[in-house]
Formats: structure tokens, sequence, C-alpha cells
């Protein structure tokens, strides 16, 4: 079982750390600053062997240069002119194997056209999903250099991932999601009782992150966007009737942009 541990960064980032229980070699993913992870490295008496990078933003990739000043590791990562430093480019349909864990690749454009997730299902008793900023907990990353079309077929194939799949996105951006879910969906009483598990999380401290694909299904709006208490929401808003998923996606999307 591949062990999961936040290092918290910046005013609302996640870093996030892997590695097997019973060894001190761990993986880091998208280090955006060194400072917090070498701080727990050295904390933990833990040794960092690879890093692997989701996308080109430098919130996600700003800490590889000074890690690699103490760690000689391989970097993972999307093939991107902006990501110099990465020694092994992947694609859709790759596997590699890190700290004996086998992560299959998939790319997800639309946040950026070179974001990728590494998923994770052999011999595990829960699939990790490392998926930057494409899926939130409660919503989806912004449409910065794709289209809407491109994030809606992303967030898709990531729907369609196993339900129990742990899903490890790179933000605490889930009380500001659910907010805008619940204006969408205000009637959905598995979205109430969330909203009141993750407010409660966030009083004492605790991250809302991971959730799980089986979660976001039930209450994440973006992932819901052929269920007609969604389409209803987003016919209101563009002010017409529309009923295409991508239509949806797009309509609520830009909402969202704004609320």
């Amino acid at each position: 079982m591949l062990e999961v541990t936040p290092i918290k960064a910046f005013h609302d980032n996640y870093f996030w750390l892997f590695r097997q229980p019973d060894s001190n070699e761990c993986g880091i993913v998208d280090p955006g600053d060194a400072e917090p992870v070498l701080r727990h490295l050295q904390d933990n008496g833990l040794t960092l062997s690879v890093i692997l990078i989701t996308h080109h933003h430098a919130d996600h990739t700003g800490g590889i240069q000074r890690l690699l000043q103490h760690y000689d590791v391989p970097i993972y990562g999307p093939d991107s002119p902006n990501i110099p430093a990465i020694t092994q480019t992947l694609s859709e349909g790759d596997t590699i194997k890190v700290l004996g864990t086998s992560f299959r690749i998939y790319e997800i454009p639309g946040h950026t056209l070179d974001h990728i997730a590494y998923f994770a299902d052999s011999n595990m008793n829960e699939p990790v999903l490392f998926c930057g900023d494409t899926l939130f907990a409660g919503g989806c990353g912004r449409v910065f250099e794709g289209t809407h079309s491109m994030m809606h077929t992303s967030l898709q194939k990531l729907a369609g991932l196993a339900s129990d799949s742990k899903v490890y996105c790179a933000h605490e951006y889930t009380l500001a999601n659910l907010a805008f879910a619940k204006a969408v969906s205000p009637n959905n009483s598995m979205l109430a009782d969330r909203i009141h598990r993750e407010q409660s999380k966030r009083e004492r401290d605790i991250p809302t992150v991971p959730t799980s694909i089986g979660e976001e299904l039930a209450t994440n709006p973006f992932l819901r966007c052929a269920e007609m208490e969604v389409i209803e929401a987003a016919s209101l808003q563009a002010g017409r009737n529309i009923n295409k998923p991508e239509e949806v996606f797009a309509t609520i999307r830009s909402w969202k942009d704004s609320f």
C-alpha cells in the first residue's frame, strides 16, 4: 500500500509525498517550492528518490532546481519546453514504475496543454490518482491554455476510473468549490452532507483532500454535466436550453470563473 502525505505550501498548495510504509525512500509530486519539502525530508529521516510533475505552472515546478542541488534524482513529466529539468517525458498510455509502484499516464489537457495525471491501481487497496490542477475536490481547474471541450474530455477520462480511487489534487479549494456546487445543485442532499463534513475538517485545519472518484461523481457538478439538475441550472444561467454535456460544462465553467 502506498503511503501518501501532504506537504502544505504557499497559500493553498499541497505537494504530495509518497513512499512504501517500510521504506525511507520517497517521491514528491509537483514541488513548487523546495523549502517545505527539504524540511519534511530532514524532519522525518527520508531520502528523495524521484520527482513527478503534472504540468508546467510555477507553483508545481518552482522547487525542482533547488531539490536537485540536494538530490540527484530522475524527474518524470510531460513533454514540455516549459519544464527543461524533465529527464523522462511521458505521454498517454505510458507506464512507469517508481518506488515499487506502477503508474499509468493519462494526458488530460485543458488547464494547460501539457497536463498529465499519474494513476496507480495494481496491488493496491485503494487506487491512487495524482491529477494536479485538473480535477479538484468539488470542482475542476480553470481552462487557461486548452478549450472547454478538452477539459470536459479530460474530466470524463478521470471520471471513468474506479470509484474508490483516491484523488490527490494540488490545492485546498474545496469549500469554495462546494459553495459553487450548491448554487448549481441546491437540492443535492449528498452535497449538503459533504459541505458539513468538509467545513468541520477546515475548522480543525485538516485537509479535505484526498477525495474519491465516487464522491466527485455524486457531488461535483463538473462530472455531472449529463444529469438533469445540472443541465437545468446551466440552461437557466445561459438563458437558453442546452443539453449537450460539453455545452453544459462550458456554461458552468464560465459561471464558476466569475462566481
